[in-house]
């Protein structure tokens, strides 16, 4: 068959819809009943197949047909879809001989009515294919509007794979560079059918890649196969990562390759590292730190380092959180320094909180601004802020220094002396348990969301701190006193809060 070229800007027309056109009349009276016609050619040549792009409706009133076999012979081997032949002015019927033949090669063979013009055959076949075009750049249209939302979600990578398994109808997976599944969505497919996905995502991104060698070729962006009905796709994801997307699909339909190309763009863009000009200052900053140089002293290779945030974050549909959606929160909030430890995000940024806005899905303790030395305390702010917006049920929770007032009258070392003599009984988690309830009011509810515990575990630490104190916790004079002494104490007092059962 001759090379063929690309095809055209339109999707393939059925040939049962072709048929299903009434006013042409046309009929198939031999060979398959499906096909797929991407143009309409006419020829009354005896051998056309020099001229033939493959995927062609032929049309022939057989002005030359001397040798039918050959001649079907022919048309097959240059890819033609189908064959329509026209009843008058050379022959009043369809010869025998080339029914015969094209259900001997499997070629359709259509009866073209003397009353049809090729014309009008031709203009139906183009008006189909408009039509087909149409539907298409409306689904594709769709498709990329459902995956740019998903890519917008607090969990995108998931959501993309998600919303494009629902595109295809199909199983959709992110493979790791050494082949293991990172996320994935949609039915599980067969066996043979996860097999020949492994195998085409190490065609595309070989987990070895070959040496460089002149006149090597590039490793190829995609590769497809089939398995037991499935149509199966690989695509390598741009980023260096070798991350590959794979699909199986029931069926393969027009546009399906559209929709697979935006959806590997999107997880490119999600997946790479979230990294600028600075990332050299910030490795330097690590291997400073390492090798024992003081926070204070590498603090500007950081960037903007005289002022510190720290940011604590959880999903908040309490699904755990993994360094995908993690960095893409920080990006949302403007830094590349983001840590997932368990559930909670933890983002460090250069400079005040006050820029730091609610996020669609998460919900986030916000620390104090902090010269480099204090982070662990802004550490610990953060998070007692998050317990807090979770307690009370707000996407944003910000940590608020004290404002001075009636404690300002006190010195700082006589006051700090107090409270630790006061606070002397409690130890472990008991502090700061005592400290979440009373900021939010004796709720023994909103302490135990805030602090991640049970309800139960809070009222047993409660219980404990009023015996160890000897203290009345429901009088407002001892609750206002407590409060001072836990403030003065400090979060550094009691290594932050505690959580667990």
């Amino acid at each position: 068959m001759p090379d063929s070229p690309a095809g055209p800007p339109a999707p393939p027309i059925p040939l049962a819809e072709l048929l299903g056109r009434e006013e042409l009349g046309l009929r198939r009276i031999a060979g398959p009943d499906h096909a797929d016609l991407l143009w309409v050619h006419t020829s009354e040549m005896a051998d056309p197949y020099p001229y033939l792009l493959g995927g062609e409706l032929l049309l022939t009133a057989g002005v030359q047909l001397t040798d039918a076999d050959t001649y079907v012979a022919r048309l097959v081997e240059a890819g033609a879809a189908a064959l329509g032949f026209g009843v008058a002015p050379v022959h009043d019927t369809v010869p025998a001989a080339l029914v015969e033949a094209c259900d001997r090669h499997g070629l359709p063979l259509l009866e073209v009515p003397r009353e049809t013009r090729f014309a009008a055959v031709a203009r139906a076949v183009w008006r189909l294919m408009a039509e087909a075009r149409h539907r298409e750049l409306r689904r594709v249209t769709r498709a990329q509007q459902a995956l740019a939302t998903a890519a917008a979600r607090p969990d995108p990578v998931p959501a993309v794979l998600r919303q494009l398994a629902v595109q295809l109808e199909g199983r959709v997976a992110l493979l790791t560079a050494d082949g293991g599944v990172l996320h994935a969505a949609g039915g599980r497919p067969a066996p043979d059918a996860q097999t020949a996905l492994a195998r085409l995502a190490r065609v595309v991104a070989p987990a070895t890649p070959p040496a460089a060698s002149p006149g090597r070729k590039p490793n190829p962006s995609s590769a497809t196969d089939t398995r037991g009905g499935s149509h199966l796709f690989a695509y390598a994801l741009g980023g260096g990562q070798g991350l590959v997307l794979t699909l199986a699909t029931p069926r393969r339909d027009s546009g399906d390759h559209t929709v697979a190309g935006i959806a590997v763009v999107l997880l490119s863009l999600l997946t790479a590292p979230h990294q600028g000009a600075d990332a050299a200052g910030r490795s330097a900053a690590l291997v400073r730190l390492l090798l024992g140089a003081a926070p204070q002293d590498v603090a500007p290779l950081l960037g903007d380092g005289d002022s510190w945030t720290v940011v604590h974050a959880r999903r908040a549909d309490g699904a755990p959180a993994d360094p995908l959606n993690a960095g893409a929160l920080g990006t949302a909030l403007g830094s590349a320094l983001s840590d997932v430890d368990r559930e909670t995000v933890r983002v460090l940024l250069p400079g005040p909180h006050e820029r730091v806005t609610a996020q669609p899905g998460w919900t986030l303790g916000v620390s104090e601004r902090v010269p480099v030395t204090a982070l662990p305390d802004a550490d610990t702010q953060a998070s007692r802020a998050l317990g807090h917006a979770e307690a009370t049920r707000t996407p944003l929770t910000a940590h608020r220094p004290g404002a001075g007032g009636l404690a300002g009258l006190i010195p700082a070392d006589r006051a700090e002396a107090h409270a630790r003599a006061l606070l002397a009984p409690l130890s472990g988690p008991l502090p700061e348990t005592l400290r979440c309830w009373l900021s939010l009011h004796g709720s023994w509810d909103r302490t135990a969301v805030a602090l991640r515990v049970h309800r139960n575990t809070v009222r047993q630490r409660i219980a404990r701190c009023a015996a160890l104190l000897d203290m009345d916790l429901d009088d407002m004079d001892v609750r206002t006193e407590l409060w001072f002494a836990l403030r003065e104490r400090g979060p550094a007092g009691y290594g932050g809060p505690a959580h667990g059962r």
